[in-house]
């Protein structure tokens, strides 16, 4: 992205615009599709600065992942501003674009499974 270097949680490309995954360090080509998982450190970076140089650079799709909320925002690059294309969280399957041909298993994402039980002689 020219001297503006980020670098995503993850990253995705069609295979119409990188057909062989190159061998390089970096790569120059913006993706289509970039995902960042939102961290009290780094939100702020993510959802401000980064946000508008992926637009800037043509990236399609972006994903914010937010953990604490169990939420994935996702947004659509369009002429002049992002849109919102949805917001998905908690349990249960959804159909998240741009790969809504499959359906994920949000739930799977989030660590829903409850703490064991508390024994009488565990250290606390």
């Amino acid at each position: 992205m020219g001297s503006q270097v980020l670098v995503p949680d993850l990253a995705g490309w069609r295979r119409e615009r990188m057909p062989v995954f190159p061998d390089v360090p970096w790569f120059t080509l913006a993706p289509d599709w970039a995902c960042e998982v939102l961290s009290p450190s780094m939100a702020i970076l993510d959802r401000t600065r980064k946000q508008d140089i992926y637009r800037e650079h043509g990236v399609g799709w972006l994903w914010f992942v937010d953990p604490s909320a169990r939420t994935i925002e996702v947004l659509n690059r369009a002429e002049h501003a992002w849109m919102v294309a949805g917001t998905f969280g908690g349990a249960g399957e959804a159909r998240v674009p741009p790969f809504d041909a499959v359906a994920i298993d949000i739930g799977a994402l989030w660590d829903l499974t409850p703490p064991p039980p508390a024994t009488p002689d565990a250290i606390v």
